[in-house]
């Protein structure tokens, strides 16, 4: 059943994070021949290198949490026994999963799997929600790393 689920996954992260990030890299290599967005593509290229990243980062940041607040809102309707559902291969894939919303997060998660901009940010921050729960763990007496 977990098929189902990385299908979704793959599919999610692709044509959602994948596309925005590869939107902006056109519209910051000014590549792009779409007339409206010329003007921007004008501004984009006057910013310096660093100023290129803060973009790129703030985007990556949106385009992260927006993926997870939907995801969040999906999970919460399925549990909910509500009108809107994700099926793959006629599974619900929120049945499948114990929070889709956290899905996407970590060294085996969607974005450093399926992604072509698996960020170290994510890599990172599942490397300190892993010493956090050791430490958690280790406060108790529970030991589990």
């Amino acid at each position: 059943m977990k098929e189902h689920l990385d299908k979704f996954g793959a599919f999610f992260v692709q044509n959602l994070r994948d596309k925005i990030l590869d939107y902006l890299e056109t519209l910051l290599a000014g590549k792009s021949k779409a007339l409206e967005v010329q003007e921007l593509q004008r501004k984009l290229a006057q910013l310096s290198e660093d100023e290129k990243k803060l973009v790129r980062d703030l985007v990556e940041d949106i385009t992260t949490d927006g993926m997870h607040d939907l995801l969040f809102a999906l999970q919460e309707e399925a549990d909910a026994g509500g009108a809107i559902r994700v099926l793959v291969d006629d599974k619900e894939v929120a049945k499948v999963s114990d929070g889709l919303h956290g899905e996407l997060f970590g060294d085996e998660g969607w974005i450093v799997r399926y992604s072509k901009y698996p960020s170290e940010k994510e890599r990172q921050r599942s490397r300190w929600a892993r010493e956090q729960i050791q430490r958690m763990f280790r406060e108790r007496g529970e030991d589990k790393g």
